[in-house]
């Protein structure tokens, strides 16, 4: 049973008389020790795999060698201050909740600690030819003293949390990380931007779903811990936040996995999302806004709730429309079109360059007709009644676009990277505003710039 905050009060440092000379034999093991524990809890643990590197290593390896230097101390007087530690560990609690990672990985974080510290004492007792008596009352003083510093965790924890510290609910929520962080692991990144299915395959290749992957064994042994059988595909959901965490009930979705604590909430449904499950979704949201992802191999999961999000970054700004329940498979283009708006508007660049000597409003008028155009390919009636304009005003433009694209227009793949292109422009710019009907009614335009005349 995990020790709560008031159980630990008054605080066990070191149980049992360790002899204070034990201290000298400790001090010079703490730098090597410090390091294998840093390597086996970042191995071990997948939450804290991504710390190895960079500062976050740093501030790790801080972390440990202050709770080991703690340890000696106290060892060596057992009236020493614990003042620095206990601030430490309260604000790795805090730290924990605050990035959303349940106690659970702290306490896996311990207890690999403590085996590789008995380890280290069972090679220094034989070095030294310590007694099996110390060796044992040493490995007492650890484990007691790792459930100190587990209380202290949790009091930041809890306190972090506003005074919440619901186990089973955080477990699965460490559950659900697991499985987002395992499939981002498993899969080689792609391209920027890659679209759904897309699986960054080769030119020349054909694009295919992810086949199955082997669950990470903490993730199989944790579905295990909590009831949750382990699915072959599942479903990502994003939600918006800002609703309060308590209104959100899943009645009849209990193998629905969800963390809302995440400041980006979200959700995973085993399977597909079929109209029933819909159903059930949208009235235990309560209003909430809700993207459903794409259903993948669980390997996938990363990718699937990548999606979702990004359906749901395009209905905030506009460019989707608003719904309360929308599903990413309904926009794949739009997702592909809009995943790099960098390379897009490089592309847009390259292909509309022989417009630039035109004027804003030249230029927004014959790249206007160009998208329809391109993507309609119909007769200039047709087209002048889809943009609100006179048939001999569309044919004045066509004319001036094709003596001035004529070449890029006739070859099949500079066409169709032009509408790419023109495709994402108007997508991110849901606004634009036309010229009212009729504002051309004479077939009349301002004049072009010479060499942009129509023929």
């Amino acid at each position: 049973m995990v020790q709560t905050a008031a159980a630990s009060q008054p605080r066990a440092q070191v149980p049992g008389p360790l002899p204070q000379e034990l201290a000298s034999v400790m001090w010079p093991e703490l730098p090597a020790v410090a390091d294998e524990m840093v390597q086996e809890i970042g191995r071990v643990v997948p939450e804290y795999g991504p710390l190895l590197e960079g500062p976050s290593r740093t501030v790790l390896l801080h972390c440990v060698r202050q709770n080991l230097t703690t340890f000696v101390e106290l060892v060596a007087d057992p009236a020493a201050s614990t003042a620095q530690r206990d601030a430490l560990c309260r604000s790795l609690g805090r730290l924990e909740a605050t990035e959303g990672r349940g106690l659970h990985c702290l306490q896996s974080a311990l207890r690999i600690g403590a085996r590789v510290g008995l380890r280290r004492a069972t090679g220094v007792g034989t070095r030294y030819n310590l007694p099996a008596s110390l060796i044992v009352a040493f490995a007492d003083a650890v484990f007691a003293y790792a459930d100190v510093i587990e209380s202290l965790c949790r009091e930041g924890y809890v306190e972090a949390r506003g005074g919440r510290d619901d186990a089973w609910e955080s477990q699965r929520s460490r559950l659900l990380r697991l499985i987002l962080a395992g499939s981002a692991a498993a899969d080689e990144p792609g391209p920027a931007g890659a679209a759904p299915g897309s699986g960054g395959a080769h030119r020349g290749e054909a694009a295919s779903e992810p086949g199955p992957v082997a669950p990470h064994p903490a993730v199989v042994d944790l579905a295990r811990r909590v009831g949750w059988p382990v699915p072959e595909r599942v479903t990502l959901v994003a939600l918006r936040p800002g609703a309060a965490r308590e209104r959100l009930r899943l009645p009849g979705l209990d193998d629905v996995l969800a963390d809302l604590d995440d400041p980006r909430p979200h959700l995973l449904v085993p399977g597909e999302v079929d109209e029933a499950r819909m159903g059930m979704l949208a009235r235990a949201l309560g209003g909430r806004q809700a993207v459903i992802g794409v259903t993948v191999p669980l390997g996938g999961a990363a990718d699937s709730l990548r999606w979702a999000r990004q359906t749901l970054a395009l209905m905030e700004t506009g460019v989707l429309p608003q719904r309360q329940v929308a599903r990413c498979e309904d926009h794949l283009v739009t997702l592909w079109l809009t995943g790099d708006p960098a390379l897009a508007e490089r592309l847009a660049t390259r292909q509309l360059a022989p417009l630039d000597g035109l004027t804003t409003g030249q230029r927004e008028r014959l790249v206007d007709t160009l998208r329809t155009w391109l993507t309609t390919r119909g007769t200039a009636a047709q087209m002048a009644e889809a943009l609100h304009l006179h048939p001999q005003t569309v044919r004045y433009r066509m004319r001036a676009l094709k003596k001035t694209l004529g070449a890029q227009l006739g070859d099949p793949e500079q066409r169709f990277a032009t509408e790419l292109a023109l495709r994402a422009l108007h997508l991110r710019r849901p606004g634009t505003a036309r010229p009212p009907a009729g504002a051309h009614a004479q077939g009349r335009e301002p004049e072009m710039p010479r060499g942009h005349e129509g023929v």
